[in-house]
């Protein structure tokens, strides 16, 4: 299997491309005709140079996963606010589970910060949320997963890329087909990486002569350390800070694309919630408006939303190392926050698109395009422009 490495590596970048012709054009979220597609799909990776045998140990027998269509459309899980979310991902249980994971593994947590230059809490954060520190990986077989997303209609192109990768990932003799078991969507391992990013960044930290993150936790720590370096980690850098606001601030500023200089916030009256404020350029960011809790983002937070798009886990994910690095529990805010449910923001999203601002999908999740086009629209009714939509907004829309 390991004399094919120097074939692949030519592939990988080659092959995408064949998944965005003529097999994108077939699709289902029925399953119709899955295993014609499946065989198509199964010739063309061979016929471009992929080992018949591992093609065959990869993709025969498997079929079509209604469930993971379900899981597909069903993501409610987003669309709860930060409060919601981070209180109950980062639980007394985890933050415990977390610490001594941190104390236990000092010395490979040491060895992983001088190469990579993410400390402990961070990785042990994304690894407590991603799969309870390793004990909750998945069970769904992951080639079945993404051969089924990549016929489904939804996004066929990005899952037939995944497909293709994980394939790789056998190919390469990290995993066989029999242990890739994960979640619902693909993602492999204790901190849950789509294939693409288990080929590129996956590490054999343990020195075994793979990369396998389902069962070596010095391979699964340190390629998430090397993953979040990949995305412009900066060693000896902050993340996210809590701070207190005044009641009163020109709130269209409090963007997370808006980095200003530390001293000018404090200027503005913003205060560290509890000890002090790092030096650096950071956004005033509002998870939950004016009235929640409030935060200094640096560009280390970015990172986090390179690791994963959604704010409210970002945001969660990034609180939770805080937490493990010392910091207090998060404060309430100034207020009591107003928050909608997914089906008024679904409607906040149709509705602002409509009016010509560009709110992403009608999906009732609160991403940073939807807050971006919140703000938009708050700045043109003259209304606190903070991104966060409330039933003063939704009204307005009405």
């Amino acid at each position: 299997m390991r004399s094919s490495v120097s074939v692949l590596a030519a592939l990988v970048f080659g092959l995408p491309a064949f998944a965005t012709s003529g097999l994108a054009a077939t699709c289902s979220a029925k399953g119709d005709g899955f295993d014609t597609w499946l065989a198509g799909y199964s010739k063309t990776l061979i016929e471009a140079g992929l080992p018949p045998d591992v093609v065959r140990s990869s993709l025969s027998g498997i079929a079509f996963d209604p469930a993971v269509i379900k899981k597909d459309r069903g993501q409610g899980v987003f669309s709860q606010t930060f409060a919601e979310f981070a209180g109950r991902m980062v639980n007394k249980n985890r933050l415990t589970v977390g610490a001594q994971k941190i104390k236990a593994n000092a010395d490979l947590f040491a060895r992983i910060e001088a190469q990579y230059g993410v400390p402990p809490q961070v990785i042990v954060a994304v690894w407590g949320l991603e799969s309870d520190f390793g004990a909750n990986t998945g069970d769904f077989p992951t080639l079945q997963s993404l051969a089924t997303l990549a016929y489904d209609c939804r996004r066929p192109v990005m899952f037939q890329n995944e497909l293709l990768d994980a394939v790789q990932i056998v190919a390469r003799g990290d995993l066989n087909p029999s242990e890739m078991k994960g979640a619902w969507a693909g993602e492999l391992g204790q901190t849950q990486f789509l294939p693409s990013n288990y080929l590129r960044h996956a590490v054999d930290f343990d020195g075994d002569g793979r990369r396998n993150l389902i069962k070596s936790a010095p391979d699964v720590l340190a390629s998430t350390a090397n993953y979040l370096q990949s995305l412009g980690w900066a060693k000896g850098q902050p993340w996210l800070v809590e701070v207190d606001i005044p009641t009163e601030l020109p709130w269209d500023q409090a963007d997370l694309p808006i980095k200003k200089p530390v001293g000018e916030w404090q200027a503005m009256g913003v205060r560290a919630a509890n000890g002090s404020i790092p030096d650096g350029l950071a956004a005033l960011y509002l998870p939950m408006g004016r009235f929640g809790p409030a935060f200094l983002a640096y560009h280390n937070f970015d990172v986090y939303l390179g690791w994963n798009e959604s704010l409210v886990y970002s945001t969660t994910a990034a609180y939770f190392a805080t937490r493990l690095a010392g910091a207090q529990p998060v404060g309430a805010g100034n207020g009591r926050v107003d928050a909608l449910g997914a089906s008024d923001i679904a409607f906040i999203q149709g509705a602002l698109t409509a009016q010509g601002f560009d709110a992403g999908p009608k999906d009732g999740k609160l991403g940073q395009r939807t807050r971006e086009a919140v703000r938009g629209f708050q700045m043109k009714a003259g209304l606190p422009a903070d991104g966060w939509p409330d039933s003063a907004l939704l009204q307005a829309l009405r």
